[in-house]
């Protein structure tokens, strides 16, 4: 089947949170909006056709996840990243923040120390301080064209934390961490006794140049001393129908936690969430994730080209993974409330702030590029007069 990643879709007056909030994050209504993390592609129609068998059941009950909820996740991660990952290994969670969330009460206490990389997923940070944890921030080297870890950075900041939280693959910089760079990362945790949980819910949305590892797959460290967070809500622009898994290998931590959610009621789901992942993880699945990707790319490649060639006063920094771009605007020599400003009410574009993600992203702005080519195109447009016109 051919999907058609041009159709404009209305999403004004749907309570879109991308829409009805412009005026709090902009204060304005008139741009592009360019900044929650859902596709402006239309949800695949499998994923309705799977809805709709199960509201002509008639009545909307309490539902158990079936065993081809679970098999489908299994054969998932076996296909796509050559994990062994067993039904009782698995765990319905209500979406990857809520999972760090649980993680965090599970196994830290107020007042204990837990590490993030910046910049980095806000919640990352904004989850932890709302609990009276203490936020370590450790952070990213800038590279020439993306990020890097610094272990000697890292084995400092890491003294004396119960958890790090890992961002695989990266957002906002997309980056897919290396075999190599995670066992380091790995084995540090490991002496040090500080558990990952790694979110990994941009794992399905590898680029051209992504290759995703699973950082539980890289040692019998990583292993035993990490929680996985996943979900096909970005993937398949299923966000509102709110599905995650948590995988945890280590039978030990798999009790606690696991036990943690029931006694929670953390893990009760949503009986179209269960049939939405079952069908996010099958052929048809594969082939719109394909297609979408390819479509992703050719927005990614536009904006990059675009801005070299017309605009070189900012840059992308091109993802291995996700749609989501950090654009590099330092050389507009803004202060990023005039960034905010100028992406606002010159350019007419409602992006992220850059240091929503940590004083190390002042001088960016986070894009979503999971649009139609025509919006982009106007888009880069806009950008593109408007900082010439500075």
């Amino acid at each position: 089947m051919k999907y058609n990643f041009d159709e404009l879709i209305p999403r004004e007056n749907t309570d879109s949170y991308k829409y009805k909030l412009l005026t709090d994050i902009c204060g304005r209504t008139d741009v592009i909006p360019m900044w929650v993390a859902d596709m402006d592609f239309r949800t695949p129609p499998f994923i309705f056709e799977t809805i709709q068998k199960r509201l002509q059941q008639g009545i909307l009950g309490y539902t158990c996840p079936s065993d081809a909820y679970y098999q489908a996740i299994c054969a998932w991660n076996k296909k796509q990243y050559d994990m062994d990952v067993q039904p009782e290994m698995v765990n319905y969670i209500g979406g990857v923040v809520q999972g760090i969330y649980l993680a965090m009460q599970c196994f830290t206490e107020k007042g204990d120390k837990i590490m993030i990389q910046q910049p980095v997923y806000h919640p990352f940070r904004l989850v932890p301080e709302a609990n009276e944890r203490v936020v370590v921030m450790n952070e990213l080297t800038r590279t020439a064209d993306s990020y890097a870890m610094d272990f000697d950075k890292i084995r400092e900041d890491i003294k004396g934390c119960k958890m790090m939280i890992l961002c695989n693959p990266h957002n906002p910089g997309g980056v897919c961490w290396s075999k190599e760079i995670l066992q380091e990362l790995a084995h540090i945790c490991a002496e040090e006794h500080v558990l990952v949980v790694s979110d990994e819910i941009h794992c399905d949305m590898l680029l051209k140049e992504g290759k995703h590892i699973q950082f539980a797959s890289v040692s019998d460290e990583a292993r035993n001393n990490s929680i996985t967070l996943q979900a096909p809500t970005k993937t398949f622009n299923l966000p509102g129908i709110v599905a995650a898994q948590a995988i945890v290998y280590n039978e030990e931590l798999r009790t606690k936690f696991f036990d943690y959610i029931h006694g929670s009621d953390a893990d009760l789901g949503n009986i179209l969430a269960f049939d939405c992942v079952r069908a996010c993880y099958s052929s048809e699945g594969e082939e719109w994730k394909a297609q979408m990707l390819a479509y992703v790319q050719e927005n990614i490649n536009l904006l990059i080209d675009r801005l070299a060639a017309e605009c070189p006063k900012i840059s992308a920094i091109r993802p291995e993974a996700s749609f989501l771009v950090f654009l590099d605007c330092r050389a507009l020599n803004l202060t990023q409330p005039e960034l905010i400003r100028f992406f606002a009410d010159k350019a007419h574009l409602c992006l992220n702030s850059g240091d929503m993600f940590g004083p190390a992203g002042t001088g960016y702005m986070r894009m979503n590029v999971a649009v139609p080519h025509s919006v982009m195109n106007k888009a880069i447009d806009q950008l593109v007069a408007a900082a010439n016109a500075l």
